[in-house]
């Protein structure tokens, strides 16, 4: 079977990367999640104090980012790869309400989207990947074969966040959540520099009622599909 890029775009917590992970276990593709290295840069700016609730010290953070070193390793066990940050696994550290509430900001620095794009087009060069984000139909993979756009109501997303971060025992309230959500889609879809849209030729996926397993199906035929005209 022919290879191809697939590229999984939408809103948070509309479920991107359990279905990425679902479709690259399915197709034995490589899975990279542009989320979590977003994440990485952002607790990396938490831990040294360049990033709080009342100041961004942007500056700081690019002349930093030669010393941010990301990658991917792969688990086992889990069955997809780990986020690693100056080669320790942050990967829990990374998935917190506080992060949460700083990485858009994050994401909003050209510098920062500049280098991680460029990692991200070099992780995809041989295709075989699937990779999910904010911009991949848009700016890393604009050739895509495979463009997905999901999408679901902030109330519906802010649920499965609180749900999730609930069953990992964190301290949130659904209030808490629902704010970041509402205040993460105003910064993606705002800022200057390659914002949230749903690129021309994407099909979009409203999964507010569907379950994982319809989900999974509906997209895998789309790609049976993708895979015999190219």
């Amino acid at each position: 079977m022919k290879k191809i890029t697939i590229a999984i775009d939408g809103f948070s917590s509309t479920g991107k990367s359990t279905l990425a992970k679902q479709l690259a276990k399915e197709l034995e593709y490589v899975y990279v999640d542009t989320g979590a290295m977003y994440r990485a840069v952002a607790f990396y700016a938490m831990q040294n104090k360049l990033i709080g609730a009342d100041f961004f010290d942007k500056k700081s953070l690019v002349d930093s980012l030669p010393k941010i070193q990301l990658e991917f390793k792969f688990n086992a066990d889990l069955g997809f790869g780990e986020m690693y940050l100056n080669d320790e696994n942050v990967e829990k550290q990374i998935r917190t309400i506080e992060v949460s509430n700083f990485v858009s900001k994050v994401a909003e620095v050209s510098e920062v989207r500049s280098k991680l794009v460029e990692q991200q087009q070099e992780m995809g060069k041989n295709k075989a990947i699937v990779m999910d984000g904010r911009d991949i139909g848009t700016v890393v993979f604009p050739d895509a074969e495979l463009k997905i756009f999901m999408t679901a109501s902030a109330e519906t997303r802010a649920q499965r966040r609180f749900d999730e971060l609930q069953q990992k025992g964190d301290n949130v309230s659904y209030e808490e959540v629902l704010k970041n959500v509402v205040e993460r889609d105003h910064i993606d879809t705002h800022r200057e520099d390659s914002p949230l849209v749903i690129a021309n030729d994407a099909i979009e996926i409203d999964n507010s009622y569907l379950t994982r397993e319809e989900q999974f199906s509906a997209v895998l035929e789309l790609i049976n599909d993708v895979v015999k005209t190219v």
